[in-house]
């Protein structure tokens, strides 16, 4: 699959939008990309996640278990292990706690395992994803997503695969560009952040 075909299916979903959006990190962006639309259509998802799926084997080889943060990467996780043959766990926290992994979940020694996330922004769940699984005896090789919105910067501390890298530029709410300033901040994600 293309980054054209990708970013079109993001578009024919509805789930590419314009406007002025409050991310969960608390940046602000001209571009959100409401990944929920794609996720509950199941044909779409499947295309674009053995999509990635293909692009994991490329990069990292054999993948036993796919490890998602809880909720957002639950189901791309779910749906990526699918087509990778691999079992398919996700970290989750407590309210107010960090990431871990819980419900009997564990990497054994010899396993090889990926992150799944669905977008990319500044690496934050991915880096608190990775930070949970460092007392796990097997080895997490790498980590994927279906769309990096950082341009290449998020820092994970893995090497990172997605499907499309965008550039798409994200302001602190206190240094917006006028023409962003003017629009109505609209918050469409799902982490409660307080809203200056």
């Amino acid at each position: 699959m293309t980054p054209e075909e990708v970013l079109e299916e993001f578009r024919s979903a509805g789930a590419l939008l314009q406007g002025h959006f409050i991310l969960s990190s608390g940046l602000r962006s001209p571009t959100f990309l409401q990944k929920m639309t794609i996720f509950s259509d199941p044909a779409r998802t499947e295309r674009l996640c053995r999509a990635l799926a293909e692009v994991i084997t490329r990069r990292f080889g054999r993948i036993d278990i796919v490890v998602s943060p809880a909720i957002g990467g639950i189901i791309p996780g779910y749906e990526t292990a699918r087509h990778l043959g691999a079992r398919a766990i996700f970290v989750e926290r407590d309210p107010g706690g960090p990431f871990t992994l819980r419900r009997g979940f564990s990497i054994p020694a010899g396993a090889r395992a990926v992150i799944v996330e669905d977008i990319v922004t500044t690496g934050l769940s991915a880096r608190e994803c990775l930070a949970s699984l460092k007392d796990e005896a097997g080895e997490v090789v790498g980590a994927a997503c279906l769309i990096d919105r950082s341009g290449g910067r998020g820092e994970i501390g893995l090497p990172l695969v997605s499907l499309v890298t965008l550039d798409i530029p994200t302001y602190s709410p206190d240094a917006l560009p006028p023409d962003l300033a003017a629009l109505p901040a609209i918050k469409p994600g799902s982490r409660a952040i307080p809203t200056p």
